[in-house]
C-alpha cells in the first residue's frame, strides 16, 4: 500500500546515539519518549546492548564500530537530522566513529552526556574511551551536560562548593565545548547532611555563568533523569530554539517528568513520566 502523501514532512528530526536500556527508564528508549514528548522524530543509533534494570546493569555488549556508522550514515543519507545527542558509547573506538561520523557527514554540534559509570557503578565508557571523548567528541559539542560527578571526572577537579562548580565548568569548556551545563542534583563532593532544598545547575557559555534554579523534590531521584536532559535540549535545539531557552525548557521537562515518576518493581528506582498519564 503506498503512502497517503510523498510530500517531506515537516516534523522536526533528533538523533540520538546510545545504549539501549531494555526497562525504557534511560538510554535511547528514553530519549525517544523524550523526544515525542515534544513533538519531534527521533532517530537512534544503538552503541551498546546493555542488560540492565532501573536499578543495575549486568552486562554490557558494544556495538561493532562499524555497525555503529552504519547506522549514522543510512540515516543521515535519508535525512539529515537538525539536532543530535549522544550517551553512553561503551568503547574509544565507538567515541572515534561517532566523532568520525559526525564530522563526515557534516552533522549538528552534539549535546554530548557524557556517561561513564552508571549510578550502580558499572563502566558504560572504558577509560580509554575516556579520553577519546575529552579529545575527539568535545572539541565538536555544542554543549556538554555532566552531572556533578562526571564534572570532576572530566575537570580533575572536586566540586565543593559554587566557586569549584564554576572553576569545572570552565576547565570543561577549555577542552573544547561551546558550552557547558553542571546539573547541580547529585550530592557535591565532602557534602555532609541532607542535600540543599535547591537544586542549581550551572551553564556557562565562556562568557556568562547563569544559574538554573528549580527546588529538590523529595526522594533520591530517578532512572534516567541525565538522558532525558540531553534528550530535550536536542529536541528543542531541532524546532529551532536557541541553546539557553532550550536547557531551560529542558530543565523543566525533567522537573514536570519528576513529579509524575512510578515504580515498575519493589526493588528498583523510579522511572521518569517522559509523557503526560492518560
Amino acid at each position: 500500500m503506498r503512502p497517503r502523501s510523498s510530500t517531506l514532512s515537516a516534523i522536526p528530526v533528533a538523533m540520538t546515539i546510545a545504549g539501549s536500556d531494555p526497562g525504557g527508564g534511560a538510554g535511547l528508549q528514553a530519549d525517544l519518549k523524550t523526544f515525542a514528548a515534544f513533538g519531534v522524530h527521533g532517530y537512534s543509533v544503538v552503541t551498546a546492548i546493555i542488560a540492565q534494570s532501573s536499578a543495575r546493569v549486568v552486562r554490557v555488549a558494544p556495538v561493532a564500530p562499524a555497525m555503529l556508522t552504519a547506522q549514522i550514515e543510512v540515516l543521515a543519507a535519508e535525512c539529515r537530522p537538525a539536532a543530535l545527542k549522544t550517551g553512553a558509547l561503551a568503547t574509544a573506538a565507538n567515541v572515534r566513529a561517532v566523532a568520525a561520523a559526525i564530522v563526515r557527514w557534516r552533522l549538528p554540534a552534539p549535546i554530548v552526556d557524557p556517561v561513564m559509570v552508571a549510578s550502580s557503578g558499572a563502566r558504560l565508557l572504558d577509560r580509554a574511551g575516556e579520553a577519546q571523548l575529552r579529545l575527539r567528541l568535545l572539541p565538536l559539542a555544542r554543549i556538554c551536560t555532566p552531572n556533578l560527578p562526571e564534572a570532576e571526572r572530566l575537570s580533575g577537579l572536586a566540586i565543593d562548593s559554587p566557586a569549584a562548580m564554576r572553576a569545572a565548568a570552565r576547565a570543561i569548556y577549555a577542552l573544547g565545548a561551546r558550552a557547558v551545563v553542571i546539573k547541580g542534583g547529585h550530592q557535591v563532593a565532602g557534602q555532609r547532611g541532607a542535600p540543599s532544598a535547591r537544586v542549581i545547575d550551572l551553564l556557562y557559555d565562556g562568557r556568562d555563568f547563569i544559574e538554573l534554579t528549580a527546588a529538590r523534590l523529595p526522594g533520591g531521584g530517578a532512572h534516567g533523569t541525565g538522558c532525558a536532559f540531553a534528550a530535550a535540549i536536542a529536541a528543542m535545539l531541532a524546532r529551532g530554539a536557541e541553546l539557553e531557552a532550550a536547557v531551560r525548557a529542558a530543565k523543566a521537562f525533567v522537573t514536570r517528568a519528576l513529579r509524575r515518576s512510578y515504580l515498575l518493581g519493589p526493588r528498583g528506582r523510579p522511572i521518569l513520566g517522559h509523557l503526560p498519564r492518560r
